[in-house]
């Protein structure tokens, strides 16, 4: 049986189809798994600078608010209903003011009064 020379015949162009197919879908593959690895290291890197920015954020209200208390002049007579009065105030400032989040407000006016 003789063949043509040159052009390759019905099983041959279906075996270059599947080559080419196949490294086609190898690269394809591989590009999308690096794209997705790359996706995973950025969302990381920022999940790791918000926890880092939420805890620098965390130091510094608790430190408003420990320095609000300190500078708080206590007075010298005065009932006890007018204090918590007056901290519940300062706390209700401090969160408007954005210092305080909802919980840490919700947080400290509960225990203010209990």
């Amino acid at each position: 049986m003789m063949r043509r020379a040159g052009r390759p015949g019905l099983i041959g162009m279906a075996a270059r189809t599947a080559v080419v197919a196949g490294t086609a879908t190898a690269v394809s593959g591989s590009v999308a798994r690096h794209q997705q690895n790359k996706a995973n290291e950025q969302y990381q890197e920022e999940a790791y600078a918000a926890q880092q920015q939420q805890a620098a954020m965390d130091a510094a209200a608790a430190q408003a608010v420990a320095n609000a208390q300190a500078a708080a002049p206590a007075p010298a007579a005065a009932p006890a209903g007018d204090d918590m009065m007056t901290k519940l105030q300062q706390l209700a400032t401090l969160h408007s003011q954005g210092i305080l989040s909802d919980e840490e407000f919700a947080a400290a006016k509960a225990k203010l009064l209990s």
